[in-house]
Formats: C-alpha cells, sequence, structure tokens
C-alpha cells in the first residue's frame, strides 16, 4: 500500500521533482544523460621495448708476432692503454744478432757490387776497340747485375730482421682498457699461438645489440606504407639490470640484412656514449626506442572502451538525433590511461565517456560536453519514499 501510495504521489510531482527521486532514469525512463569528448587524429610513438646486450665498441686480441721469453711486461692489468703503447718485452737478442747479419751480409753485398761495376766500366771501351772479346764483356755486365740484385736481396733481408727486432716489444692495437694478462714474465711465446697474451676492449662509446622478431619488422614496415606511419629519428633509451634507466641517450647505427634461423629475430645495432664506464661487455639490458610514428591515431580515455565475448573493442559514440550510436574500433595497445585507436573512428566524433552504463545502442541519449557538471542519481531513495509518505 505504501509503494502504491508513493508512486501515485511521484506522477503527480512536477518534472524537476521525479527527477530528483530518480524516476524514469536510464534504460526504459527519461533521457540519460551522458558526458562526450571529442576526438581528433594526433601522432602517437609506436614505441618497442626489446632485450639487449652490450658490445665492445672495439675488441682486439694482444698476440705476439715473433717466439721468445718474455722478459718484461710494462702494463698494470685493467689500466687504459693507447694504441702503439708498449705492453710486453719479448727477449730481443737473437733478432738483434740476425740484424747485425743481415747488415754484414749488405756490406758484403755492396762491396761485390761496386768491385762488379767497375769491371763494366772498364771492359766497355776495350770491347768498343775490339782489344777483348764481346763474350767477355757481356760476362762482365751480368756480374755487375748480378751483384746489384744481391744487394737488393740483403737489404730486404735486414729490413725483414729489423721489423722482427721490432716486434719483440708488442704494443697495444688500439686503444682501451687492458684486461688480465695471460702470459707472465719467463712465458715462452709463439708467433702462431692460439691464446692471446691479453685484451684490449673500447668502452667508449658502446655498442647494444638488440634482438627482434623478424615478424614484428615486417608489420613495422606494412604499416609504415599503409597506416599513415612515418619513420622518426630512432633514439633509445637503456634499462639496465637493476631497473635503473640509463642516463644516455643511444641511436639505431644500423639493422642486420639476414634473419638468424634458430631464433627469427634480427639485430639492430644502437651506440651509445660511455663517459664513466657504466656499460660492461656482456650487460644484459633493455632497450625501449620509438620505431614509427602514427599520424593518424586517437586518444580515447580507457574508460570509454569496451570488449565483447570475442575481445573486439567497442565504444559509443554520439549520433544522428542524439542517439547512443556503438561501433568497432581497433584498440591494440594503450598509451597512459588511453586507449591507442587507429580504425573505427573520424575527426569530430563524439566518444561517450561517461554515464555509459545508462546507455543502450539507438538510445536516445542527453549528451554534454565531459567538463560538464553531471547529473547525479539520487542515492539513498529510502529516505526519500519515506518523507513521500509522510
Amino acid at each position: 500500500m505504501l509503494a502504491i501510495l508513493w508512486t501515485g504521489l511521484a506522477a503527480c510531482a512536477p518534472p524537476q521533482d521525479r527527477q530528483r527521486a530518480g524516476v524514469g532514469r536510464g534504460r526504459g525512463g527519461a533521457t540519460p544523460q551522458v558526458g562526450f569528448v571529442v576526438v581528433r587524429p594526433t601522432s602517437v610513438a609506436l614505441t618497442a621495448q626489446l632485450n639487449g646486450r652490450t658490445t665492445a665498441f672495439e675488441s682486439s686480441d694482444v698476440r705476439p708476432q715473433v717466439s721468445g721469453i718474455i722478459r718484461r711486461r710494462f702494463f698494470t692489468e685493467g689500466s687504459r692503454v693507447r694504441s702503439g703503447e708498449p705492453l710486453y718485452e719479448i727477449d730481443p737478442r737473437i733478432y738483434q744478432a740476425a740484424v747485425d747479419q743481415a747488415r754484414a751480409n749488405l756490406a758484403s753485398a755492396q762491396a761485390n757490387q761496386e768491385a762488379a761495376k767497375l769491371l763494366e766500366d772498364r771492359y766497355k771501351p776495350l770491347a768498343d776497340i775490339g782489344s777483348i772479346s764481346k763474350q767477355q764483356f757481356t760476362n762482365a755486365v751480368a756480374s755487375s747485375r748480378q751483384a746489384s740484385a744481391a744487394v737488393a736481396q740483403s737489404q730486404a733481408a735486414l729490413e725483414t730482421a729489423e721489423i722482427n727486432l721490432k716486434f719483440t716489444t708488442v704494443p697495444a692495437p688500439i686503444t682501451g682498457r687492458i684486461g688480465r694478462s695471460l702470459a707472465t714474465v719467463g712465458a715462452l711465446v709463439s708467433a702462431n699461438q692460439p691464446a692471446p697474451l691479453a685484451q684490449i676492449q673500447a668502452l667508449d662509446p658502446m655498442f647494444v645489440d638488440i634482438q627482434q622478431s623478424s615478424a614484428e619488422i615486417l608489420a613495422l614496415r606494412n604499416s609504415l606504407e599503409r597506416d599513415g606511419m612515418v619513420a622518426p629519428r630512432a633514439d633509445v633509451r637503456l634499462i639496465l639490470e637493476d631497473g635503473r634507466e640509463y642516463d644516455q641517450v643511444g641511436s639505431v647505427e644500423f639493422s642486420e640484412t639476414l634473419v638468424d634461423s634458430s631464433t627469427g629475430t634480427v639485430t639492430l645495432r644502437a651506440r651509445f656514449p660511455n663517459p664513466d664506464g657504466v656499460l660492461l661487455p656482456g650487460m644484459f639490458v633493455r632497450a625501449r626506442f620509438t620505431q614509427a610514428l602514427d599520424t593518424r591515431a586517437f586518444l580515447v580515455p580507457q574508460e570509454a572502451v569496451a570488449r565483447d565475448v570475442k575481445g573486439n573493442a567497442l565504444v559509443y559514440l554520439v549520433g544522428p538525433n542524439n542517439k547512443a550510436l556503438q561501433t568497432q574500433v581497433r584498440a591494440e595497445r594503450a598509451l597512459g590511461q588511453d586507449w591507442v585507436v587507429t580504425d573505427g573512428l573520424a575527426n569530430g566524433d563524439r566518444v561517450i565517456v561517461q554515464g555509459l552504463s545508462k546507455v543502450s545502442p539507438n538510445q536516445s541519449i542527453d549528451p554534454v560536453a565531459a567538463s560538464s557538471p553531471q547529473r547525479v542519481e539520487v542515492q539513498n531513495q529510502g529516505k526519500d519514499r519515506a518523507r513521500g509518505a509522510g
């Protein structure tokens, strides 16, 4: 009886009183008020976060080029060395002796050359007047040329011996930080040994090798060609192993032209400044960079997007004659508090973001800007009914 009385009183009440009482609101009642936002196309970065490993900018093994006993080591393990700086000394005495011998052989060859040349010059006028046979003169000329060739051979042998003598001092091939020494003083080394004496790595700048699947790269290229995306300058940020962001910005140098058949990935190489030596070769990092800019995307608040049972993204639009129009969109990724919608919307569409619980497809609605004050349903209807009954 009390319920019937309340219904009758509500029906006789003015319209504004009925709205405050919540009569005729929502589905099946009075026109619900909804808040909307007007969407415009904008540029949205397509960001990738991929795993990678650091690699030295340059790496070189220190190897002996002659055989012998190591007499001295000139560097401190772990220190920075410069290109050409001496690192080891191999016993040079046998190579010094070879230089002395080659120099003596050259002097002997030069003496023989001088004698042969004098004989050739003496025989020439005699051969012209017929005092000696032409054969004797020919033999003298041949001996002089042989003596000149012997000088050239001796000169080359001397240069080889001097080069080998220089090799007894083992220099740094590149500038960088040298690791531990793999050979000690007194060790016998040879020119063909497989193990290096030490290793030098240049750590500033550093490379980061990033792995990306070939399927993702193919999809990106298709998007660049079809979906209005543009390729920006690829600045790269690093997330270190402890979760911190590296304070230097890198850039993508190049991409490999082949796919690793075992992993199905392509290697991208980025270059990073490393002035403080934070990055070390072999570190595991995560690289975050923008691969493309979608210039025709829409940012839609996440609360405006729903999903059906198949996972399709749905939004409500303010349609013609203020009807709620439900439409399917493509929203495959989020950016902050918004979904990035790449298909299904047009410039100027009014997307409903407030009051969605009261809206059904093709329902009449009262649209207002989302920033406008919204009418609020009366929550404590029990007290209102009690007052109405009184």
